[in-house]
């Protein structure tokens, strides 16, 4: 049980480093200052089951779908790698992550009905890091019992994601825009660790020789 609920923390701490919510948070209050209380609530919500449903689709169907495009997991691994490496240096520099979504895209969602699914869940919170992370976990522990934490664990993040939304204004107030940079570069930090092994992990399955020892 010790073991599971220490498998547990580490998996959160790491999914929830990808996804980050907090820095998620400006964008959210900047399109959404001009809606009533009650379509930001709304909003929040669909973003957070929208997070959630990504989220579980890459963990059941990822790996069907690196199959059927002919790639193996430990190029996925080098690849997802870099593109969480690239993440974690641009929130360890508190600076805004294209590969999350482009300022093109955050112009025109001005304009949307609604920007709970893009792009605030996909590809803001539930973006090609936060995929990336979930199918390689789910590659490197290949058991239901995996599957059922990894399950908790995604609905842990939908759920911080959603309290995060509904709590959006008084959490900036509170943290300020230095306190939420604080916040994302420590889960920068986290996530470009998160990248070392992705890599590392990929690279030495590719090339078995680095493995050897002299």
């Amino acid at each position: 049980m010790i073991v599971e609920i220490d498998e547990y923390v580490r998996l959160l701490a790491g999914l929830l480093s990808v996804v980050d919510p907090i820095g998620a948070i400006p964008l959210f209050i900047s399109l959404t200052d001009h809606r009533s209380s009650e379509e930001r609530r709304r909003i929040a919500w669909v973003c957070a089951l929208s997070v959630g449903t990504a989220l579980m689709l890459a963990h059941t169907s990822g790996t069907s779908w690196l199959a059927f495009f002919g790639i193996g997991i430990p190029s996925f691994q080098i690849a997802g790698g870099i593109v969480i490496m690239l993440m974690g240096i641009s929130m360890v520099k508190a600076s805004h992550d294209r590969s999350r979504n482009t300022p093109e895209e955050r112009a025109e969602s001005v304009d949307k009905d609604s920007i709970a699914v893009v792009p605030m869940a996909i590809p803001l919170l539930s973006g090609p890091g936060a995929i990336s992370t979930v199918i390689v976990n789910h590659n490197l522990n290949p058991s239901w019992n995996y599957d059922i934490l990894a399950a908790c664990v995604i609905a842990s993040v939908a759920l911080i994601v959603l309290i995060c939304l509904l709590l959006a204004e008084k959490i900036a107030t509170l943290l300020g825009r230095t306190g939420m940079n604080v916040i994302t570069r420590v889960f920068g930090l986290i996530i470009l660790s998160i990248a070392v092994e992705f890599i590392t992990q990929g690279l030495a399955a590719v090339f078995p020789i680095l493995t050897r020892t002299v």
